[in-house]
Formats: C-alpha cells, structure tokens, sequence
C-alpha cells in the first residue's frame, strides 16, 4: 500500500478481514487494526529534532531557566544562557547542561544595557557555532499593589518595562538574522497569567508581560516563515526562589485558587518550552500554565 508505514510482515500476516483499509500519513500517525478496532499511534520523532540545535535562554541563572536549559538539553540541544548579578546560578546551569553531554556558554546581560544585547547575541551565536533557539525567560518585578499608583514610580515603570518588554523585542531583533539563516528558527517568550489578567505584582509588572504576549504576535508574523514565536504563561511556581520570597498565605491562597489545588510545577513550562520548539506549524500562541487559576 503506498504511503502505509506498518512493517510488511503486519500486512503480509493479519487477516484479510483485519487488514489496515485507511492510507497512513508518512510523519504523523499510524493505524493499526485488529478485531475491527482502530487505535492511534503517534509518530515516535518529534517535529523537528532539536539534536545539534543551539538555544540561548536568558536568566539562565534562575530556577525556571535553569529547567529550560535542562530541558533543552535533554533534547539534544547546545545551550548559552544570559545572568545579570547570580554568576553562581549561571555556573550550576551551564554544569547541568555539560551533564548532559551538551555545549554550553554564559554570557553576562543587563536587559536595560540596550547596546549591549545585540553584542551577546552574536557571542553566544558564536560560541555555539550557530543560533536556533531564543527563549526570552528574563524578567524583574518587584511588589507594588495596584492601588498604590504613587508607589510605582516612573523609575520602577521603566526599569520594569525596559527588562521584560524591551528587552526581549531587541534580543528577537538581533536574533532574527541568525534565527533565519537555517529556516527554522525558534522564538518562544515567558510572559505571565498576569499579562492576562489584572493581576501580579504590579501593574507595570502585568502591563509588561500583556506587551510581551502581544510582542509575541507581532513576532510570528514578522519573521514568518523562517521563524515561530510562542509564548507560555506561567502562574506562581512553586520552589523557586521568587515563590520563597513570598508570604505562605499567598502561595496557599494561589493553590485554593487552582482547580488543579496546586501552583505551577517549573518542570512543566521548561517541557512547554521544548515542547513550541518542536513544532513545526505552531506559531503566534500563547499557553497558559497555571493550574487552572484563569479560570476564576
């Protein structure tokens, strides 16, 4: 049967009353029939192999990028990661990513140093040999309720905006030509559920990952088709060391909110991460993972 992937001797052997009768598309299921019943199989290779594939995460030093670069790691991919004060951090990531018999580099990166972002980028490009992946996982915010509208000054707005919005358009920026160079790069952005809703440490914390969701948008169409833009939107994660800054009733209080009962797990938006850089055909989206806490 042409185009059908079931070994010959699963054709030769099943009785004709049994015998597959549906063409099976080469590269995403397989069919399999017996006693009148089909099951799904899915294809055994991702999308795109990311084996020999080089990323550079930013805040590689943290919890969340440091399971990113693991994560990509895992899947065969080379991996420079940005730090801006926690050298400690990035020196344990990049230790896990030779763990794991990958490349790696560090390299150090002040997201509101605008003239400096262009310069990493080539370094860990560089470093790596070439440029597949950019995850745009850095970010800073620090605590101002939403009605104290005094206490968010227009240095904090801009300190905060500069980081987690600006910074992440200027590093797709020069990323692009290196992302494009082998038609396939990948862009995948970490906002927050508080882009989504009003919602987060401060407004302009929430304000900056609702630009960064819609930067996302923009960047899917911008660099289509050589390159995807994704987003994941994570809620409170658990055993980071921003969620231990936290007060216990707030993190209990997240895990009520749950319909899960539970915070973010960082393990799940690292396989997310991975999981947008495997697509092929998946680009402009945003995925929520917060347990269910959207919901209310």
């Amino acid at each position: 049967m042409p185009g059908c992937r079931r070994p010959r001797s699963c054709r030769s052997a099943a009785p004709r009353a049994s015998r597959c009768t549906r063409k099976c598309s080469s590269g995403s299921a397989s069919v399999r029939a017996s006693s009148g019943s089909r099951r799904w199989r899915p294809s055994a290779e991702p999308a795109v192999d990311l084996t020999g594939r080089a990323a550079l995460v930013t805040g590689g030093s943290g919890d969340l990028g440091r399971a990113i670069a693991i994560a990509l790691a895992e899947a065969g991919a080379d991996v420079a990661v940005t730090w801006v004060g926690f050298r400690e951090g990035a020196i344990e990531t990049c230790r896990q990513v030779e763990k794991r018999g990958r490349r790696t580099a560090m390299v150090q990166l002040d997201q509101r140093d605008a003239a400096a972002i262009a310069p990493v980028v080539d370094t860990a490009a560089a470093e790596l040999g070439r440029l597949d992946v950019l995850v745009n996982n850095a970010g800073w915010n620090i605590g101002v309720p939403f009605r104290d509208l005094e206490g968010l000054t227009a240095d904090l707005w801009d300190h905060i905006n500069e980081v987690n919005l600006r910074g992440p358009f200027l590093l797709a920026r020069a990323a692009a030509r290196h992302l494009r160079a082998r038609g396939a790069g990948r862009i995948v952005n970490v906002a927050s559920v508080a882009g989504l809703r009003p919602a987060g440490s401060s407004i302009a914390y929430a304000v900056s990952k609702a630009g960064l969701i819609h930067l996302t948008r923009c960047l899917a169409v911008a660099l289509a088709p050589e390159v995807t833009a994704n987003c994941v939107a994570p809620g409170l994660m658990e055993g980071t060391r921003m969620a231990k800054r936290l007060p216990a009733e707030v993190v209990e209080s997240t895990r009520r909110l749950a319909v899960l009962q539970r915070a973010t797990a960082v393990d799940d938006v690292a396989a997310q991460v991975v999981a947008f850089c495997r697509a092929d055909s998946v680009t402009g989206q945003v995925l929520n993972i917060d347990g269910g806490v959207h919901f209310h």
